[in-house]
């Protein structure tokens, strides 16, 4: 069958989509921890149905907003968690448990910037999906959609791709901030990500759905632009860290 829509919710710090068919559901993404209660509402009293008719929960990458809520979907629900092919976790050894922890603070900071009350945002670092996918797949049960990698935000970051209505779902791919498009923070490889940025506009997609910004028409000259002003170098949490203490120890020369 068909899609019937794609309803868009207000989740935690992010945007919540959800791909609605007659006979089944699909989350393009894993949401934060919070949004777990919002989207189950949503499916059982406004649209009615049964919570057996979530299929599948996606997950584009590990960050809070996007694979928080994914294992408690599962064991509510029993929904598959679909996410990238990638042999080594986002958030493996003492780096990366350091990184799931600064990555849960930043999600804690920009609910706080938004004015909501501060919420339980804790979820597993390590993630196990049911099934993975890469570039070119299509979504198993949801074969309209298919999968395009578009890493630099991190090195899984993945998109998708409604075919026959050619809506793109970015994820982190695209912030919209007010009146501008900006880059995320972090961006791990610069170069990685402006050709990402180039393969969703080569897509000439009808709509862009960004977890930041709603949804919106893109044209190729906006496109043109992200890429002009991307970052040329890496933009992380030791890069900045890095950088501020460089400027620091040039003030005290200078003094």
């Amino acid at each position: 069958m068909s899609l019937s829509e794609i309803v868009h919710l207000e989740g935690y710090i992010q945007s919540i989509y959800l791909a609605v068919y007659p006979d089944k559901l699909m989350l393009l993404d894993g949401c934060c921890r919070p949004d777990v209660e919002l989207v189950i509402d949503y499916i059982t009293n406004t649209l009615q149905r049964p919570l057996s008719d979530l299929k599948v929960v996606m997950v584009t990458h590990m960050h809070p907003d996007h694979a928080g809520g994914a294992v408690k979907f599962k064991k509510l629900v029993g929904c598959q968690i679909i996410s990238a092919n990638k042999n080594k976790q986002w958030y493996s050894g003492v780096g990366g448990r350091l990184m799931h922890l600064i990555d849960n603070s930043l999600a804690h900071y920009v609910a706080r910037r938004k004015g909501n009350p501060s919420k339980n945002l804790w979820y597993p670092a390590h993630l196990h999906p049911d099934k993975t996918v890469k570039d070119g797949d299509t979504i198993p049960g949801f074969e309209e959609w298919q999968v395009l990698e578009t890493p630099g935000h991190t090195d899984r970051d993945l998109s998708l791709f409604h075919t026959p209505s050619r809506q793109v779902y970015t994820a982190d791919l695209i912030i919209k901030l007010r009146h501008k498009f900006v880059a995320p923070f972090p961006i791990y490889d610069p170069k990685v990500y402006i050709k990402s940025l180039q393969k969703v506009k080569d897509l000439k997609p009808s709509k862009v759905m960004m977890a930041h910004g709603y949804e919106l028409a893109i044209d190729a000259a906006t496109f043109d632009q992200l890429i002009k002003q991307a970052p040329k170098r890496p933009r992380t949490v030791k890069d900045t860290i890095k950088h501020k203490l460089m400027g620091r120890k040039e003030s005290v020369k200078d003094y």
